[in-house]
Parts: structure tokens; sequence; C-alpha cells
């Protein structure tokens, strides 16, 4: 029984950045991808930014056997 961790998925587009946040709340993928694009948009382009910092602080993921060990 190991408490949730914040980690960079391996369903990846880019990072995994935001399919890492969608797995730890239980969000959709997809639309957490579509409003993050609409949000760096509109912040003109400010997201881009908070992504590359998220990359490089959120751990990678690891495969499942490894998670429950934690």
């Amino acid at each position: 029984m190991g408490s949730k961790r914040l980690v960079r998925s391996s369903n990846r587009m880019i990072a995994g950045v935001c399919a890492g946040i969608a797995e730890y709340f239980g969000w959709e993928i997809t639309l957490l991808r579509i409003v993050y694009v609409l949000a760096t948009f509109f912040t003109a382009f400010a997201g881009i930014i908070v992504y590359i910092i998220l990359w490089i602080v959120m751990p990678g993921s690891k495969s499942g056997e490894e998670l429950d060990d934690l």
C-alpha cells in the first residue's frame, strides 16, 4: 500500500508531464493536454516555461514492480 506519487508518465507525447498529472488526479489525459495547450496560448506561451520546469522537477516513471517497492 504505497502512496501515489506525481511522476512523468510513460504515456508521453513529449516528456510525459501532462499525462503524469492526469494519471495522478485521475483525469482524462487528452482533455488535460487540450486545456494545457489553450492555457499556454492564452498566457503568451508562459506554459512552455512551466512545462520545461515540470519536466526537470518531476521524476520519471518506473515500472509497476518498482513502484510497489517504494
